[in-house]
């Protein structure tokens, strides 16, 4: 297959221009956001190849990667044109729509219909009057007049219908448009560099209703279940369909399909997890941070990653890639909270180790070490303290730090406490208990201090499963409508065809259509129900080790209860009595 960016070589001999299919991608003249991407495949029946093995595979790949299919004949639609559409009759041995499905389910023309393009029949100089028996028709009723079945059961008529059957089973909508020949006979041979304005008048008309029909009608590109392509997932069909061809194998669309929604998956869990660590990026300049701020940025990057993973990712059934995103945000979420905890207590220490400056000088040069020296001490470190406490953005260690300081600090608090001769020993057991009360104190708001941080961790986890949970169910559920859509679309389809078959007289095929119709109506229920059933299960599993997780926080915030009870605590007056 070819890329082109500057459109397609229009042949002006005998010989064939265009080999093997070529791909031109172009932005939507009227869909913003949407990428027209069109294909040109080597004429069928091309003498110099002489390979129908080749023009069978070229047929089933066009089929495989459009929405819409422009199959265009020369002069009028007759029988031989008809027939040169042989290879939708093997599209059942060149095509398998699902890798389970036995031989006689999937010669049936419905589940080929579900990922048909729809097909548009151009017919090139054309010269004839449109009318059938005096009576002026349009090139829809042109066409579907030629597709019409004759009554009978000899082999001539199976053989005259058999095409016209498989044409009106398979493809989902069929429209016609007749062109008259765009200039004179002498100027065909220019054709490509002529300018719009040198084109016949009616024919530049007819090609401005059918540019328009394509850029307004022609559907979005989408594969079994309904899901639409982009550019990415088309490239990685078209790999996956050329590689099985090459090899020999028939191409199945179900397999194609999960291959490629493993590739996608893996990317929006790339992407999901790309968004949340940008997301981060501000918050982690700011380290330290307090756990609320921390939590905040963390829930609202969170949501981005997953809206980017859900827009990208499908046919994720077991919830894999979903949890795969999770466990990676998890992971990325504990390294971030180390590091604004280290953060944070690289801060702290050095403030403290700042502030404490001067009374370690003092404590060298023997400032404290005179009667009523316990008391300047005491001011002194009442200010470190306070000083500490004044100064924000600490982060979420700010009071254990303090705690480690100040038991640091005990021994040496302590010793200038005895030293000094000018308290009474009674006063001296007074000032000790004081410093023990203090001690307290600290190890209740260090307490108090983790107590917030593992209390906000677990509203975290409940806010982010809620949320997954909630997107989970709707992308389901819109994955449920696209399947629906695809449904229906067929279903009207297959019933428009029973009615096209009753007016015509075709009794007993319309019963056995109708007979048909019931049964893909069951078989459409029958998986409606398998995946519900399958989508509750992954929900409830889900729902599981989601409770599971809560458990084992709730057992951890249990074991930081038990093993540091706050302590009834009184506030601190460090001053000598």
């Amino acid at each position: 297959m070819d890329i082109t960016t500057e459109g397609f070589a229009l042949g002006a001999t005998i010989q064939s221009k265009t080999k093997g299919i070529w791909m031109w991608c172009v932005p939507h003249p009227e869909k913003t956001d949407h990428t027209l991407v069109l294909l040109d495949t080597e004429g069928l029946g091309d003498v110099e190849k002489g390979d129908s093995k080749n023009d069978a595979w070229i047929f089933s790949l066009a089929i495989l990667l459009s929405s819409t299919l422009v199959y265009n004949s020369q002069g009028t639609i007759n029988n031989d044109a008809v027939e040169k559409l042989q290879y939708v009759n093997e599209l059942t041995e060149m095509i398998k729509v699902k890798s389970s499905t036995d031989d006689k389910e999937e010669g049936e023309g419905t589940q080929f219909m579900q990922f048909f393009p729809n097909f548009v029949w151009t017919v090139r100089d054309f010269t004839l009057q449109l009318e059938i028996d005096g009576r002026e028709i349009t090139p829809d009723q042109y066409l579907e007049n030629s597709l019409q079945l004759k009554k009978g059961t000899s082999k001539k008529i199976n053989d005259y219908n058999f095409p016209r059957e498989c044409i009106r089973n398979y493809f989902p909508s069929r429209k016609c448009f007749v062109f008259p020949s765009p200039t004179t006979p002498d100027n065909m041979h220019r054709l490509d560099s002529m300018d719009e304005a040198e084109l016949s008048e009616s024919f530049r008309k007819v090609a401005d209703t059918f540019c328009r029909f394509i850029f307004q009608e022609s559907r979005t590109k989408t594969v079994i279940g309904g899901h639409t392509l982009t550019g990415e997932m088309l490239g990685h069909l078209v790999n996956t369909y050329v590689e099985t061809v090459a090899k020999g194998n028939v191409p199945c669309l179900e397999n194609a399909v999960l291959a490629m929604a493993k590739i996608e998956n893996q990317a929006a869990v790339d992407e999901g997890l790309a968004v949340y660590q940008k997301g981060m990026e501000n918050v982690k300049a700011l380290f330290p941070v307090d756990i609320n701020q921390l939590s905040e940025n963390q829930l609202c990057s969170e949501a981005q990653a997953r809206q980017a993973f859900m827009k990208r990712s499908f046919k994720d059934e077991n919830g894999e890639f979903l949890k795969a995103l999770a466990e990676a945000i998890g992971n990325h979420n504990v390294n971030l909270f180390k590091q604004n905890k280290d953060a944070s207590e690289k801060k702290c220490k050095a403030l403290l180790e700042n502030l404490s400056a001067p009374m370690d000088q003092g404590m060298k040069e023997g400032t404290y070490a005179t009667p009523g020296g316990y008391g300047l001490y005491c001011n002194h470190h009442d200010n470190i303290v306070a000083q500490y406490r004044a100064e924000p953005n600490k982060g979420v260690r700010a009071e254990e730090v303090l705690e480690e300081f100040l038991k640091g600090k005990s021994a040496e608090s302590n010793s200038i406490l005895q030293a000094d001769k000018q308290l009474t020993e009674k006063e001296k057991e007074i000032q000790a208990g004081k410093m023990k009360t203090a001690e307290l104190e600290q190890e209740a708001a260090a307490f108090k201090e983790q107590q917030a941080v593992m209390e906000r961790t677990i509203e975290n986890n409940r806010i982010s499963q809620e949320k997954y949970l909630k997107e989970m169910e709707e992308k389901m559920e819109e994955e449920r409508k696209q399947q629906q859509q695809e449904f229906k679309r067929t279903l009207d389809r297959r019933m428009q065809e029973q009615k096209d078959l009753i007016e015509k007289g075709h009794k007993v095929k319309a019963d056995l259509m109708r007979q048909e119709i019931e049964e893909i109506k069951k078989k459409n229920k029958l998986e409606r129900d398998a995946n519900t059933k399958k989508e509750k299960d992954l929900l409830d599993g889900y729902k599981q080790q989601a409770e599971g997780q809560n458990k084992k926080i709730g057992e951890l915030m249990s074991a930081l209860k038990n093993k540091t009870q706050a302590p009834q605590v009184v506030k601190r007056h460090c001053m000598v009595m």
